[in-house]
């Protein structure tokens, strides 16, 4: 872009020179100078059309990108200047600006799946490097003028190519793949760190990521990882056993002492049941022989309390037995004098109806009527020829003797048995 501003400035120089050498000869020839009206004009035209042409291509403003810094460079007096973000305004043909990157930039050594690298032993390898580095702030003027506009592939790929190839030659892949990748890391970042700080660029540190073995040792390592895991296995079986082991032992052990403890316990706690039985047997047997009297004495008023009892008993059992002899005694006395008067009034009654039925002897028949005046209504019979007995014939006294008779309203049960 310079090159072409002062190859534009030499051109309209050159023509600003042309114009002034053509008129100076004129002069001196001496000859009557011819007025050239247009001259001017066309100048000012190409002198409008270069100034266009220049605001068009080379605009005298220009922004900052986020996350650059810009260096505004004066092509004449080689001055810098450091613009942060925004717009800057700039000359056409005097200044020039450069802008770099004002962040963190990572940088990646190989590709994945790469193995330029070689270990040691020769095998090649490939190592997943990311560095993160920075432009020094405090060398930005200085270094806009000195650093190539590539910086990445010219500054950056050759150091770290350099510094890795160096570094991890001295170790083997065993020691890059597991053990030793913090120490090849520090190293790489020691190495690296002065030769980026010589070109003003700032390391902020080193990562290794994968790193990718070759076919041949992979699967040469799988079966050694195999054979270490299943040492590691067995020694880890081993070991459990062993402290299986130990542990069944000190179960053992915990169960003996627990057991001693346990017995121990046991016996202490017999002995001290023995002591207090001992200690309150000789509180207790005086209470017992004390419960014993009592008890004897309980007995003893208990059996007198019971002869006294069975003595009123008896005596009252003789006392109503008397007085129950007496009662009946009296009770038949007083039976046997109500008998007596009974019998007298019955056989004066007899006496009395004896002679009653003397005088009228149709009173019995009206005593049999009056006795069976329930079951049977009227009783029609004739009286006996021989003077006898009128209910002779019904009683079944007859001797061949039928006497007429009629029963009127006479109860079923009543004829049933006259029919008889």
């Amino acid at each position: 872009m310079s090159d072409r501003i002062k190859k534009m400035v030499l051109a309209v120089r050159a023509v600003f020179a042309k114009g002034a050498a053509g008129a100076g000869s004129v002069l001196r020839s001496g000859a009557r100078a011819v007025p050239r009206p247009g001259l001017r004009s066309v100048l000012a035209l190409c002198a409008l059309g270069g100034a266009g042409y220049l605001l068009v291509k080379h605009p005298p403003v220009a922004k900052i990108e986020r996350g650059n810094v810009g260096i505004r460079i004066n092509q004449l007096s080689g001055a810098a200047t450091v613009v942060r973000d925004g717009t800057v305004v700039l000359i056409p043909g005097v200044h020039e600006l450069r802008q770099l990157p004002a962040l963190d930039q990572i940088y990646k050594a190989a590709g994945s799946g790469e193995q330029p690298y070689q270990s040691v032993e020769g095998l090649a390898l490939g190592v997943d490097l990311s560095v993160r580095y920075a432009i020094d702030p405090a060398k930005l003027a200085a270094l806009a003028r000195t650093l190539p506009d590539d910086i990445r592939t010219a500054v950056i790929d050759p150091a770290v190519q350099g510094v890795i190839y160096k570094v991890v030659t001295r170790y083997t892949v065993r020691e890059i793949f597991s053990s030793k990748r913090a120490e090849i890391q520090q190293a790489i970042e020691a190495e690296l760190k002065p030769k980026l700080a010589a070109d003003g660029i700032l390391l902020r540190h080193v990562t290794i990521g994968k790193i990718t073995l070759p076919r041949e040792y992979m699967a040469g390592m799988e079966t050694l990882l195999a054979e270490e895991l299943q040492t590691e296995k067995m020694r880890y079986t081993l070991e459990l056993k062993e402290k299986q082991v130990k542990q069944t032992a000190l179960e053992a052990d915990a169960d003996k002492i627990k057991r001693e403890k346990a017995a121990e316990a046991a016996g202490n706690e017999q002995i001290i049941a023995a002591k207090a039985q001992e200690q309150a047997m000789a509180h207790v047997l005086p209470f017992k022989q004390k419960q014993i009297e009592q008890r004897r004495l309980e007995a003893e008023a208990e059996k007198t309390s019971r002869i006294k009892t069975s003595e009123g008993a008896a005596q009252a059992r003789v006392i109503e037995a008397t007085g129950e002899a007496d009662s009946r005694r009296k009770l038949a006395d007083a039976e046997a004098y109500r008998q007596e008067v009974v019998g007298k009034v019955s056989t004066a009654q007899m006496e009395r109806d004896g002679a009653v039925i003397s005088r009228h002897p149709l009173l019995i028949q009206k005593t049999m009527a009056d006795k069976l005046s329930d079951k049977v209504s009227v009783i029609i019979a004739a009286p006996p020829t021989d003077g006898g007995f009128i209910g002779a014939a019904l009683l079944g006294q007859g001797k061949g003797v039928a006497a007429p008779a009629t029963l009127a309203a006479a109860p079923e049960g009543a004829a049933g048995a006259e029919e008889q």
